[in-house]
């Protein structure tokens, strides 16, 4: 009883002194830490605390050391004697501490005289002391026959109390030919056991397959546990149910009401009656799950069951099995991830809006005016604007949470004629949520595009004695704008001062009329410039140029230069008796006014004498006798020229060309119409030869005043028009037997008995090729065959004159003379006709 007073009496002191101890501990107190494998034997050995302290073991029960564990359970036992502390009893991990990966026991060591507290721990550590256990031992799985191999079907997982490595690891399966297995591992790393259909399945060849499943944990030793798969195969019903998905991914926000629907899944049958309704049923779900969620196994909805928690369970996996009415099934999985709250979305509210702005805006122009909330709060509350797309628009702050809508960059009408502005304003949440606002702006047209002509230059063509107003085609401008300003009209270009064109052009439609009848042998081109022109204001224009070509008709017929014209009388020609065959008697010489094959003449012999004495070049217009000359032959000939030129239809001209036998030109005084009476007196040969001496005086001098005359009215056409014009028909013409510079002068001299016959052109010096100007000129001669084609001697720059032959040598266009060159051809008594090139 005395020691109970002394006890009350200082009590008050022991509680002080209790209290500043306590206040020393806790400012520098020490920690132990032990480890203890599980079931180990009871007084197992846990660490020495004297040791570990650093103290004497005298010491601890001087200082009467006492350990106390956390909770109710005394857990720990301490030897004040040896400072050993031990396990009271063999402990239990997973008895402890269930499901937590690392199990620690806290305990605390009290010391007295000074009171000090120690706080210690001691980490169970896990051994592999529990084996996998199946949920039930005997697994029913029933399978179609005529299920595809690839099938795969979830088995149910064995659960090992141990933790980490000491979990289940690995399955196996016993061998059977028509399965194999499959081990998935979830994202917390659990393993998941799955049977794959390798071949497929026979109910008449073995109705019911056992398969054993072993799972193994990965302890040392391991520990294992079997459990039966009994494979049932159903007969006949062919069609499974099917997924419209394997996997069903669901966010759901933590504040979802109850009885809101998560999700439909939905699986279809094919069959019909019983076996095509699918009945869902929940098969494996995670923990805690299955009290959250409920499945209509009519319908397949899973809608909230229960409180969602954010922070407690962020994620729900679930199987769910359809099940048609013969017993075939299948599998899918729905993962529900639960979200925090962002529920509300942003609002815009538009205050102003133009529908309509013109291509020719300038850039920074406002379009719309509008404002942009959100009702939540923070980050949740704070919102972004952005326009989707890559468009010529942007959006600037104003004040407070309004935006304006402006361009950015002129635009183009003809690029694009309207946009479709989408503005999305999005939140700054966790899960961001937006909306979407679309503004229609249509591009007003201005007129900032001419007309463009499809072509710069038009060709078009037309045949000459054309009809008026007749339509040889069309012109075509587009414009790039909208309405009026795309509207184009037509017209010719005329300058001040210029007559009346040929042609006209429709206004509208750009169609080309040629007003009057045209002629191919006066006006062979018509260029004229079209303006096509828009109906904006102001107007814009361009121009192409539009050419006219005209078709030549054979509308002329070949007009015959030599010998002249038609009358009964003709040109007369002289050839003496001893000519050889082939001798050159004359040259027709024709024309036509025409161009091409309108203008291809050929000659031809209408009418003879005696049509076998002379032959007709067809194309060179070459009189030359067909044989020799003989006594027997008339003296006289008259010979009818045909010139045709080859148009359609073709058109022709006629000649008469009167030829006389002489046995000498000094018999040239013989009428050639009629010969004197032999009994004629002589005398009158004085007179004749008097008479042809005046003509030929008078000729020459009649030719040389003509010559002179053409050769004024030739310089005075040169200067004023690039082509000769005479005669006005054939001038023209790029045809003929001849060049359409060359004219023809007959002389006649005077006191001898020989007559001169010149022909003349007009006068250049001729360079034969090679030979610089300034050099002395050489003689050429002249084709017996051909009066125009020049041949070179060697002896000409000696005699100055050279027999015709039909000897070879080199052209006028070889010798590279130009076509004004004066050659002289003159005729001697002696029948030697020579060139003299001046």
């Amino acid at each position: 009883m005395a020691w109970n007073g002394r006890r009350s009496g200082g009590s008050p002191r022991q509680v002080i002194v209790f209290l500043l101890c306590v206040c020393v501990w806790q400012s520098a107190a020490e920690s132990l830490r032990y480890s203890l494998a599980e079931e180990m034997e009871r007084d197992s050995l846990v660490g020495n605390i004297a040791q570990d302290l650093g103290l004497a073991p005298s010491q601890l029960a001087a200082r009467k050391a006492r350990v106390v564990s956390e909770g109710s359970q005394q857990l720990f036992r301490l030897n004040p004697s040896s400072g050993v502390l031990t396990a009271k009893e063999s402990l239990d991990r997973e008895e402890i501490c269930p499901q937590s990966e690392t199990c620690t026991l806290l305990f605390t060591l009290f010391l007295d005289n000074p009171l000090e507290l120690i706080r210690g721990e001691v980490e169970v550590l896990d051994v592999n002391d529990n084996s996998p256990v199946f949920p039930s031992k005997e697994m029913v799985l029933k399978i179609p026959e005529t299920t595809p191999s690839g099938f795969r079907l979830p088995l149910e997982k064995a659960q090992d109390k141990d933790e980490g490595s000491n979990s289940v690891q690995n399955y196996s399966l016993g061998y059977d030919s028509h399965f194999s297995l499959s081990v998935k591992s979830g994202n917390d790393g659990v393993k998941y056991p799955e049977l794959v259909l390798e071949r497929q399945l026979d109910r008449e060849e073995k109705p019911e397959i056992n398969l054993l499943l072993t799972a193994t944990d990965g302890g040392s030793p391991p520990r294992s546990a079997t459990g039966l798969v009994r494979i049932v195969v159903l007969d006949a019903n062919d069609n499974i149910p099917a997924y419209n998905r394997e996997v069903y991914e669901v966010r759901l926000a933590e504040n979802s009401a109850i009885g809101e629907l998560v999700v439909s899944v939905s699986a279809t049958d094919l069959d019909e009656g019983s076996n095509g309704k699918v009945h869902y049923a929940l098969t494996e779900t995670s923990k805690g799950s299955q009290q959250l969620f409920d499945l209509n196994p009519d319908t397949g909805d899973i809608r909230v069951a229960g409180k969602l928690d954010f922070e407690e369970m962020k994620k729900h996996d679930m199987t769910v099995r359809a099940t048609d009415g013969g017993g075939l099934f299948s599998h899918c999985k729905v993962q529900v991830e639960v979200t925090d709250v962002n529920d509300n979305a942003p609002e815009i509210q538009l205050t102003s809006h133009t529908a309509s702005i013109l291509e020719d805006a300038p850039p920074r122009t406002v379009v719309a005016l509008f404002s942009v909330r959100d009702r939540d709060s923070g980050d949740n509350g704070r919102v972004d604007c952005t326009i989707d797309g890559d468009l010529p628009f942007t959006l600037t702050p104003t004040f407070g949470n309004f935006y304006e809508l402006r361009t950015s960059a002129a635009l183009d009408r003809e690029t694009r004629a309207e946009y479709n502005i989408s503005i999305r304003a999005t939140d700054w949440g966790q899960r961001r949520l937006s909306a979407l606002e679309s503004l229609w702006v249509q591009v007003g047209d201005v007129n900032d595009n001419a007309p463009a002509f499809s072509q710069e230059l038009y060709s078009l063509w037309v045949t000459e004695n054309n009809r008026p107003m007749v339509r040889i085609g069309r012109v075509q401008a587009s414009d790039a704008d909208a309405g009026s300003n795309a509207r184009v009209q037509y017209a010719l270009v005329r300058g001040e001062g210029a007559e009346q064109p040929a042609l006209s052009v429709n206004a509208e439609s750009g169609e080309v009329y040629v007003v009057r009848a045209l002629d191919y042998e006066r006006l062979r081109a018509l260029e004229v410039r079209v303006r096509a022109t828009d109906g904006g204001w102001p107007a814009l224009s361009a121009q192409a140029v539009l050419r006219v070509l005209v078709r030549d008709e054979n509308d002329n017929a070949p007009v015959v230069l030599h010998p002249g014209g038609e009358s009964g009388a003709g040109a007369g020609e002289l050839v003496p008796r001893w000519a050889p065959a082939g001798y050159l008697v004359a040259k027709v010489v024709a024309v036509d006014a025409d161009a091409g094959q309108n203008a291809w003449l050929s000659y031809e012999l209408a009418k003879a004498t005696e049509p076998g004495l002379f032959r007709l070049g067809p194309h060179s217009g070459e009189l030359r006798t067909a044989r020799a000359v003989a006594e027997r032959d008339a003296p006289r000939h008259s010979l009818v020229v045909l010139v045709r030129d080859r148009g359609q239809p073709p058109r022709s001209a006629s000649a008469t060309l009167a030829v006389a036998l002489l046995r000498d030109f000094s018999d040239a005084h013989v009428s050639l119409a009629h010969d004197p009476p032999p009994h004629e007196p002589d005398h009158t040969l004085t007179l004749y030869l008097i008479a042809c001496l005046a003509c030929v005086s008078a000729l020459c001098l009649a030719t040389g005043l003509a010559a002179l005359l053409m050769k004024l009215r030739r310089d005075r056409r040169k200067r004023a028009e690039p082509l000769p014009t005479f005669p006005t028909a054939v001038a023209d013409s790029d045809a003929g037997s001849l060049p359409r510079s060359l004219v023809y002068d007959v002389c006649l001299a005077t006191g001898t008995l020989s007559s001169d016959f010149r022909f003349l052109g007009p006068f250049l010096p001729c360079f034969p090729a090679g030979v610089p100007p300034g050099a002395a000129p050489q003689r050429s001669s002249v084709s017996s065959e051909d009066p125009t084609n020049i041949r070179g001697g060697d002896d000409w720059a000696a005699q100055g004159r050279a027999p015709l032959s039909e000897g070879a040598g080199p052209t006028l266009a070889e010798e590279a003379c130009p076509a004004n060159t004066r050659v002289e051809l003159s005729v001697s008594s002696d029948q030697n006709p020579w060139l003299t090139h001046q």
